[in-house]
């Protein structure tokens, strides 16, 4: 999720330059909601990766991925832009019969996807996600990068979500893909209780049953902290961008923070802010003094609160 995130910048500066460029869009279907956000995104191209990995060799995942390059191959693009750069992209731009751009051997994400690209272009790994996103697409369309990073989003498919909202809360991201990204439930819970005392709602969004499990565990030790299992993102993008502030796990949703503008701390273990910090208004970085995320204390998230 966060991947894409990175890539609405560079829509937005492309359209800057280009008045009526339209881009489709190809993503896999667990995030197809975010393109729609961004109005100059014309098609979404969903794919199914997580279910072909498991099932590579089945029938039903060849004719879906043949669906998805065929859907490709039959429009007349001007260009083709590999924006991800990673080996699962890398798979879908190889199978295209247009010209594909994307990145060199030094610069991909994952070795060696740049063998699927006929153009390849030279960006730093030193630079910001959201820089390396821009870089490419500028380069591929012919522009001069900025420093502006403008998100370019529209709110207008965002979705109220079926239950009432408290009159103000904060949303607590507590789950990652990582262990060694996730703060501990102790540190939560003793975060909860300290909202919970300034009378502040809480909203825990999961991503899976594991996840919501670990949500509620955290959640019961506070009347006011209210866990979610899974809803749809345009549910949750919608709750973000209703939030107060928020508190998160270095994952996609503290990047939905940023580009919703909602003020947003964000708990940082073993990766690196400056490659993939969330970048945006309010948002403040606690980073780890020795890349264990535990290290953070609960004193520290406390005095970097917004104002209550």
């Amino acid at each position: 999720m966060g991947d894409l995130m990175h890539a609405l910048p560079a829509l937005t500066e492309a359209k800057e330059h280009f008045k009526e460029i339209e881009f489709d869009w190809v993503v896999d279907k667990s995030f197809s909601e975010v393109p729609k956000w961004h109005p100059a995104v014309n098609k979404i191209i969903t794919t199914d990766h997580r279910n072909w990995k498991k099932q590579l060799l089945s029938p039903n995942s060849r004719k879906a991925f043949r669906s998805v390059i065929h859907e490709i191959n039959s429009t007349n693009y001007d260009l083709v832009i590999d924006m991800q750069n990673n080996l699962k992209s890398a798979l879908v731009s190889f199978m295209c019969k247009h010209q594909v751009i994307g990145m060199d051997s030094k610069s991909v994400r994952e070795y060696p996807a740049h063998l699927s690209y006929n153009k390849k272009i030279s960006i730093s790994k030193e630079l910001h996600a959201i820089t390396r996103q821009k870089i490419l697409l500028s380069n591929a369309l012919g522009y001069s990068t900025s420093s502006s990073n403008d998100y370019g989003i529209s709110d207008m498919e965002f979705k109220e979500p079926s239950f009432n909202l408290p009159n103000e809360y904060a949303v607590l991201v507590q789950n990652a893909s990582w262990k060694t990204k996730q703060w501990s439930i102790k540190n939560w819970q003793l975060l909860v209780k300290h909202l919970e005392r300034l009378g502040i709602g809480m909203i825990l969004p999961s991503g899976n049953e594991e996840e919501y499990k670990r949500a509620k565990e955290i959640s019961s030790v506070g009347n006011n902290a209210q866990a979610l299992r899974v809803i749809p993102l345009n549910e949750i993008a919608y709750i973000m961008n209703k939030a107060r502030f928020s508190v998160c796990s270095d994952t996609g949703l503290a990047h939905l923070s940023a580009v919703v503008n909602t003020p947003s701390i964000t708990l940082y273990g073993p990766t690196d802010t400056k490659l993939i910090g969330t970048m945006g208004k309010d948002q403040i970085h606690i980073v780890s003094p020795d890349e264990n995320i535990n290290s953070i204390s609960i004193e520290e998230v406390i005095d970097n609160l917004p104002s209550i």
